[in-house]
């Protein structure tokens, strides 16, 4: 099933920095999978998708 998925990478993350992540949306059972982009053959992570927008708000807040 990942192999089909539609990746996005980062507004944040640039072709030539460490920091890259790639997201891919699966509305059909509202999972978030997360990804290296430097290395897409690595383990991926899946989220629902409730919990990958708390996890954004969390990250989002300033310190």
């Amino acid at each position: 099933m990942t192999s089909a998925l539609k990746w996005f990478k980062s507004s944040y993350s640039s072709n030539d920095g460490p920091d890259c992540v790639e997201v891919a949306i699966v509305a059909a059972d509202a999972t978030v999978h997360v990804r290296d982009s430097k290395n897409t053959q690595r383990a991926q992570l899946a989220f629902a998708d409730t919990s990958w927008t708390e996890f954004v708000s969390f990250a989002g807040v300033s310190r």
